[in-house]
């Protein structure tokens, strides 16, 4: 990106890397990102809801065309429409357990018709697609300073929110007939986690895109659960390993020609693999490793 490959002084790397403000930006706002996405994706990855996440990526795309077409903040409409969408899971969905049937079909029928909006959006729209493309596989570098006040609200609000019902929302996705038989409201609680999860995707757009929105949202919290199963720590280990993968790829794609996107997947699976790979190994084989 800037024709200078990185030294081994870290420290003089370091001010290359922020004495842009667009690189500025897009650390803040990377790292308002990565902790909501860490923190979301770690319960994404535990009540077995990937298919949730993946749906309100795709739902991301139409929204940001309405917000192109309507010549309001894609972000805006983003937003909207994740929140919508989450909604509807819940209210179709009936009982909103991880994984149940009643969502899987809820998520299916939202998907598909938020994606012919999206094409119906994208055929009205008579002016350049370049800011509608943008979300497709991120748009970080480019972010302006509102757009990072308007992520570090949505990022403070869905943390703050997240943490005050955590303790339920770990024992509703572990064993949800048990939680609400000791009175957890445990369909309100998966409604609430809904909607802090669009609020996630819809940042976390800007970083990877929609097509690429698994890096950050369930990757860091498969390798958490792979390498504890206290949901304290695995909680702090996927905001860790989100942080990690934001920075590094930023970081990487200032110093080449590739996008941020490639290297934040990149790094976000081949991590999962290392961690996952010994525990698909036989036992005999893994004891010689040992």
């Amino acid at each position: 990106m800037v024709g200078q490959g990185p030294s081994w002084d870290v420290v003089a790397d370091i001010q290359l890397l922020l004495q842009f403000h667009f690189m500025q930006n897009a650390f803040l706002a990377g790292t308002l990102v990565a902790l909501l996405a860490g923190a979301t994706g770690y319960f994404v990855v535990l009540r077995g809801q990937s298919f949730v996440a993946h749906m309100l990526s795709q739902v991301g795309f139409p929204g940001a065309a309405a917000g192109v077409l309507l010549h309001v903040s894609p972000v805006l409409g983003l937003i909207t429409f994740c929140v919508a969408a989450a909604v509807g899971i819940g209210w179709l969905g009936r009982d909103v357990e991880a994984g149940n049937r009643a969502e899987s079909a809820a998520v299916g029928s939202i998907l598909a018709f938020s994606l012919g909006l999206g094409l119906l959006f994208f055929r009205l729209y008579a002016g350049s697609a370049q800011g509608i493309y943008a979300f497709l596989f991120g748009s970080i570098l480019g972010i302006a300073d509102r757009d990072v006040l308007l992520t570090f609200a949505i990022a403070a609000a869905g943390l703050a929110v997240l943490v005050w019902m955590g303790r339920p929302l770990v024992f509703a996705s572990v064993d949800p007939d048990v939680a609400a038989a000791r009175g957890v409201p445990v369909r309100l609680v998966s409604i609430g986690f809904l909607v802090i999860l669009a609020l996630a995707v819809a940042i976390t757009v800007q970083i990877v895109g929609t097509l690429l929105i698994f890096a950050l949202l369930v990757a860091p919290g498969a390798s958490a659960l792979q390498l504890t199963a206290r949901p304290g720590l695995g909680f702090v280990l996927s905001i860790v390993l989100a942080l990690a993968f934001t920075w590094v790829g930023l970081a990487l794609a200032y110093f080449s020609d590739f996008p941020v996107g490639f290297f934040v997947t990149s790094l976000a699976f081949g991590a999962y693999v290392v961690i996952r790979a010994p525990k698909t190994l036989p036992v005999r084989t893994r004891a010689v490793y040992a």
